[in-house]
């Protein structure tokens, strides 16, 4: 919860480190009965017996938060289903007055929607989270504290349904991993249930597995029940649009809009929300992107397996849906000439119509956008539609050729390369800090957003970090183990910055020191962000002190690198000249940053190449203090070259500009570094404020 708030940090500090340092929160677990209770509530509630060892207590409020917030939504959706039914909207009539129809029905839904609610909602007011504690059910945080409490209560299949329901939102996270495979050793469960899994997903997933095994019957029968589910969510996605908005440029006292000018402001937010509702729906839980061609693939799909049990009737129905998306597919246009010609003698082809319900959607979407861009062009409403690249289904029975996206479809309806946020290529500002020294810009490093910076740390804060990384480093960490993940002629060894606060507090390490960790990756964060010059918060997505170590008596002829070439936030195909911004790619990660602890070591330089992860643009030897910067995407394959003698070690860095990435154990170690400060435990050595500013 963000992670919650600071209520009891006190009393439970000597709790708060040994259980993986997680963040405090206050509150009782009430008994059950009268109105729905809030899941933050009870959210806070679990987080705190967690805290206080009462894991029976964590698990029980933890579960009623979940299955509150459930409750919640089907209970808003029930009630603005019913009004819907029940209080239709009465068009305006003409002259003086003539809106009073329309505004009278409005006035009688919201009182139907409130008279609905009220017995088992309560107030309005009750369950309005903060933002924090959305987008922490939105990451799945309470089945991370589920699963732990689980393992304490010796409730291994619980934990492990537990861990992968969280890991399915978060698959960047290290431990879970780890924990993961566990789990399944110990409860002898090959298969683990996604207990947030949504089921028209699902079900399609399945189809196409089918489809694959050229199973077309089960194929069928699966996509078709996603396709009833998509709807129905879609429905479902509208209607939870209707809730409440936020209203971030204006303070609610001093908000000074006229009547229309308030509509226009709410309705636009409902409207936004609405039209995003087909990428929500095609986007798998803990992915920034939708599924490419989602929707329309269910037909394309569809189309192949009628024609395969020989029903031509559906195959021409599905064809002919398909292709309202993409009516100029070569592909399905031949196929459903080919059904046509199947039929003909029997049934008049002209009869058979595309699905009625996915016309409606269509005309229905292209609405949505032409009144968010008049809105946008008209009233200054903040509204950029998605950019839409070229469409290209999957092979039926042949190949596919690119299509163009009907404009103004939304990429979930084409291609799935869709824009989470759209980078602002500037650099060249300020370093912040007076005793970092500029190097390299990235035009001297011969590519895009890159930067070389020296004197980032001191040689005294180089050689305490090294220390503070002997004490506390495990082989293969962050790498489920792997002591050598990337080659088989070195030793890997990593920590994490919570790590580090644990054997600090632990007496392992000395706690200032392992405070140093956390400063100097701060420090970095700052810098990284002032000079590339981001007009919005960089939060960090993953943090990690590693050493590469030589190994004796394998490093004649080497040929190999220490880390292949490779990007940050996407598949890097060299062949194709690509880099694909898809799983298992952390494709939320932004900008990336090497911060080097030491230079008595032989090979070891990093170096960053063209797409073909050959041509070498630049090679940086690394040293105590320098650091090198860089967005993260397919502008910068980079790598490391191999390790012959002595030990490389360095400070890695991953930022991200999405809020809902940020690296939980960061969060945590903000809390306990706030707690530590508070309780005079650990004050910094280092001042992680900019000096002064260049």
């Amino acid at each position: 919860m963000a992670p919650g708030g600071r209520r009891g940090g006190a009393r439970l500090l000597p709790l708060l480190l040994p259980l993986l340092l997680l963040p405090a929160a206050g509150g009782g677990c009430a008994a059950e009965g009268g109105p729905l209770e809030p899941f933050d509530a009870l959210y806070a509630s679990g987080v705190e017996a967690y805290y206080g060892g009462d894991f029976a207590g964590a698990a029980r409020c933890l579960e009623r938060a979940l299955r509150s917030r459930r409750e919640l939504r089907a209970a808003r959706l029930r009630c603005r289903r019913l009004c819907r039914a029940q209080v239709r909207l009465e068009e305006p009539g003409p002259g003086t007055g003539g809106d009073l129809r329309f505004f009278g029905s409005v006035l009688r839904r919201a009182e139907c929607v409130r008279r609905c609610e009220e017995p088992r909602l309560g107030a309005v007011s009750r369950h309005r989270a903060a933002e924090e504690v959305r987008a922490d059910f939105q990451r799945r945080v309470p089945y991370s504290y589920l699963q732990r409490a689980y393992i304490q209560l010796n409730k291994l299949e619980e934990a492990a349904n537990a861990a992968h329901t969280f890991f399915m939102a978060n698959p960047e996270h290290m431990e879970i991993q780890q924990d993961l495979e566990n789990y399944k050793t110990m409860s002898g469960k090959a298969s683990l249930i996604d207990q947030e899994a949504r089921q028209h997903m699902e079900d399609y997933s399945a189809g196409v597995r089918h489809y694959d095994r050229e199973e077309y019957e089960l194929a069928i029968e699966l996509l078709e029940r996603a396709l009833q589910g998509y709807y129905s969510e879609d429905e479902d996605c509208q209607l939870m649009c209707e809730g409440p908005q936020r209203f971030e440029e204006h303070e609610h006292l001093d908000y000074k809009a006229g009547l229309y000018e308030a509509i226009a402001d709410h309705y636009m937010q409902v409207l936004a929300c609405k039209h995003d509702c087909v990428r929500e729906l095609a986007t798998r839980s803990g992915r920034i992107s939708p599924i490419e061609n989602f929707l329309p693939l269910h037909y394309d799909y569809l189309q192949f397996a009628y024609y395969r049990v020989g029903d031509y009737v559906k195959a021409l129905e599905c064809a002919k849906s398909y292709l309202l998306f993409h009516p100029d597919d070569e592909d399905v246009l031949e196929n459903a000439g080919y059904y046509e010609g199947l039929l003909e003698g029997t049934v008049d082809p002209a009869t058979i119509k595309p699905r009625k319900v996915r016309l409606t959607l269509l005309r229905r979407h292209k609405l949505e956008s032409h009144l968010l861009r008049v809105a946008a062009a008209g009233l200054g409403f903040a509204y950029t539609e998605p950019v839409r690249p070229a469409c290209a289904g999957p092979a039926a029975h042949s190949s596919r050729t690119s299509s163009p996206c009907p404009s103004p479809v939304n990429p979930a309806l084409c291609q799935g390369m869709f824009s989470r946020m759209v980078l602002c290529l500037s650099s060249g500002g300020p370093l912040l800090y007076s005793d970092v020294k500029f190097v390299y810009n990235s035009q001297q490093l011969n590519g895009t957003q890159r930067v070389l910076l020296d004197n980032v740390i001191s040689e005294e804060q180089c050689r305490e970090l090294h220390r503070v990384a002997s004490g506390i480093m495990l082989a293969g960490d962050g790498y489920r183990g792997k002591t050598s993940p990337h080659t088989p002629n070195e030793r890997f060894e990593g920590a994490t910055v919570l790590k580090a606060l644990k054997y600090g507090y632990e007496g392992r390490v000395p706690l200032k020191s392992a405070r140093l960790f956390y400063d100097i990756s701060e420090k970095a964060r700052r810098i990284v962000q002032s000079y590339f010059q981001l007009n919005s918060t960089l939060y960090f997505s993953y943090t990690h002190l590693v050493c590469r170590t030589a190994l004796s008596g394998q490093q004649e002829r080497r040929n190999d690198l220490s880390h292949p070439i490779h990007a940050d936030n996407c598949l890097l195909d060299p062949e194709a000249n690509e880099c694909w911004k898809e799983p298992p790619a952390y494709t939320f990660r932004d900008y990336s940053a090497l911060l080097y602890m030491n230079a008595d070591f032989e090979g070891g330089e990093f170096i960053f190449t063209e797409m073909d992860a050959k041509t070498v643009t630049a090679s940086i030897k690394p040293k105590c203090g320098r650091m090198i910067s860089f967005s993260s995407g397919g502008e910068n394959p980079h790598g490391v070259k191999a390790v012959t003698k002595g030990q490389r070690c360095a400070v890695a860095l991953w930022f991200t500009l999405d809020p809902l990435y940020r690296e939980l154990e960061r969060i945590q170690a903000d809390e306990v570094i706030a707690m530590l400060d508070q309780e005079h435990l650990g004050p910094s050595e280092m001042n992680i404020n900019p000096k002064d500013e260049l």
